[in-house]
């Protein structure tokens, strides 16, 4: 498919379903070929289907690799706050014909597939607020 058709299409699924930015389905396409290509090496190179579970561990993936510890701000700027909003967006590509599923397919394989503040925010979290090492300053240390 050629990339004025996949913009367009893309601009007609953004007009009938507003609640993601257009930029939520490009990062979609890409983080599941990014996500094929780990499958494909895993299966010694011969490609398959993904499954959601598989696509939603690669988005995670994807996301903390393209945006670091800004990954949740930028998923929630494009209306990405949990997980059945990937399968949303994969399902809009589905009905436009942009991706293809099996019988077997469904929305609910990306519900609750992982609580964003876990994955997104907690990683990047200091352990303490006291960074470990520093001495203490005496006049905390006397309290």
């Amino acid at each position: 498919m050629y990339q004025i058709e996949f913009d367009e299409i893309i601009d007609r699924i953004v007009a009938t379903d507003p609640r993601y930015d257009r930029e939520a389905y490009y990062f979609v396409r890409e983080a599941l070929d990014y996500t094929q290509e780990k499958v494909c090496k895993r299966s010694g190179g011969r490609p398959r289907h993904v499954t959601g579970k598989e696509l939603l561990e690669g988005i995670r993936e994807y996301a903390l690799k393209q945006f670091g510890p800004l990954a949740m701000f930028v998923l929630n700027e494009w209306g990405i706050h949990r997980t059945e909003d990937f399968g949303e967006i994969v399902f809009n590509m589905v009905d436009a014909g942009l991706l293809l599923k099996t019988k077997d397919d469904k929305k609910e394989d990306f519900a609750n597939g992982y609580d964003f503040e876990e994955v997104f925010k907690k990683p990047f979290l200091p352990e303490s607020k006291q960074v470990k090492g520093l001495p203490v300053p005496k006049d905390q240390s006397q309290r």
